[in-house]
This record gives C-alpha cells, structure tokens and sequence, in this order.
C-alpha cells in the first residue's frame, strides 16, 4: 500500500454544513429566470461548476440548435441571479462545519497528510465561505497555507479550464505539492461528480459521505471506493484500516 500524502475535500456538504440551501438558492434563481429544472435534476449536478450547470440546462431548455447569443444571455442571466441569492445566504446564514470535520483535519495534520479543499463554487463565495469559517488564516495570495493554516490549500471550479466531474481540481492540488502519483492521494466528496472526478484522476480512493446533499442509496449507484456516514467514521477507517498498513509497509521496507 502507497502512503497517501494528500486529502482532497470537496466543501458544501463534506467539510461545510449544507442542508440543501445551495440547491434552494439555485431553485429561486431558476424561478426568477424562466429556466425549468426539478428539483430531481438539480441535485443530480450538485458538485459540478455553477456556471456550467445554468449553461447545461438551458442547453436543455433552449435545444441544442438554439441560438447561441439567446443561451449565453439566458445563463447570465440566471447566473448572476444565483450569484446574488448564494452569496447574501454566505453572508448571512449560519456557516459551520460537518460533524467531525475539524478533528478530521487536525488529525491530517498531525499525520503529515496535505489538506486540499475542492469545490464547485467560484473563488469569491468560495473566499466568503473560508472567511465565515476562518480557515482563510495562513492562506496566501494562491490559497496555500503555511505550517500553521487549517488547510494547505484551497482551490475553486473557476481557477480550472473545467469543474467537476473533471479531475482538474485534484490534478492541480497534486501539482501544486509535487505528487506525481494519484496512488498517494484520497478524495472525499458528497456528490456523483465528486466521487467521478476522483476516479478519473485515479486517486487511490475516491470516497463518499451520506450526510451531505445525496444519500446512501444515491451514491451506491455511483462507483465509489466506500461510503461512510460522516467524517467520524472517514477517519476511523483512516486510523483502523489506512495508516496502521502504512506504518507496516514503511517498517517492511526499512528491513529490506
């Protein structure tokens, strides 16, 4: 077993508390713009870009041989909407973390492991998010940390050429700390393109948690490394089944 030298973290619904309010601000937006989405369809694009998701649908909408100026001016549109409903809900809601989560990465951190938090949204709200939480303390100008900081580093569907479900965001945290091998690296998300990004970068696990925005029975249907019901029973798995194979490895090789 490869050591794993990175976790990627998706936020809304894994390390941040979400109650399904993202998938209500992108409802009104909806509402409020003429675009036709059930709610069945909009949790089915949680954890992908926003913008890419408005884009998606009013494809859908329009049809595909619809006019290209009428779409791009539908989704600003919508966009811009959702934009202002999400950030004043930032702004102003309660913003915690999930349960285990801030134990989850003191112990990262104890162990040496790198912290990288992935997610759908664009860098402001994603700035918003970190400073409600203060995990922006220790972050610089490219949202990595330092020894002292939360995380080590914090990137943004918008910093990519292309969101979730791609492995650009996992790709870019990889490279960013000289890891070469996905086979070091885990990913841990609450949604289908979560668990699809991991795969397509080829982490060692791609896993998924329950108590976020999609259930059980909603993320067994997607090819998953495991399911786990929170962060507590991630890192017990971590501390049970992961290092404890490490350290054996490690010692193993030391004798050789």
């Amino acid at each position: 077993m490869k050591t794993v030298q990175l976790v990627v973290l998706d936020m809304a619904g894994t390390t941040v508390r979400d109650q399904h309010e993202v998938e209500a601000c992108f409802a009104q937006a909806a509402t409020a713009t003429g675009l036709q989405a059930s709610a069945e369809r909009i949790l089915a694009v949680q954890g992908q870009a926003k913008r890419f998701v408005f884009e998606l649908l009013w494809w859908e909408q329009l049809g595909a041989h619809a006019d290209a100026a009428l779409h791009t001016q539908r989704v600003d549109h919508s966009y811009q909407v959702f934009r202002e409903l999400l950030e004043a809900h930032y702004r102003t809601a309660e913003v915690v973390p999930t349960e285990g989560c801030l134990e989850l990465l003191a112990f990262l951190r104890q162990q040496g492991i790198r912290i990288a938090l992935t997610t759908g949204f664009y860098r402001e709200v994603t700035n918003l998010i970190l400073r409600r939480l203060r995990w922006d303390s220790g972050l610089d100008a490219h949202y990595q940390g330092n020894g002292q900081s939360i995380i080590d580093l914090s990137i943004a569907s918008d910093e990519v050429a292309e969101g979730r479900p791609a492995p650009l965001m996992i790709q870019q945290a990889m490279h960013t700390f000289g890891i070469t091998d996905p086979q070091h690296v885990y990913n841990v998300g609450d949604t289908p393109s979560d668990l699809e990004s991991g795969r397509r970068a080829g982490c060692a696990g791609s896993f998924g948690l329950t108590n976020g925005t999609h259930t059980h029975a909603q993320l067994a249907a997607c090819p998953n490394d495991g399911l786990f019901a929170s962060l507590v029973a991630f890192q017990q798995y971590l501390e049970q089944e992961v290092l404890p194979k490490q350290i054996t490895t490690v010692r193993r090789e030391d004798i050789s």
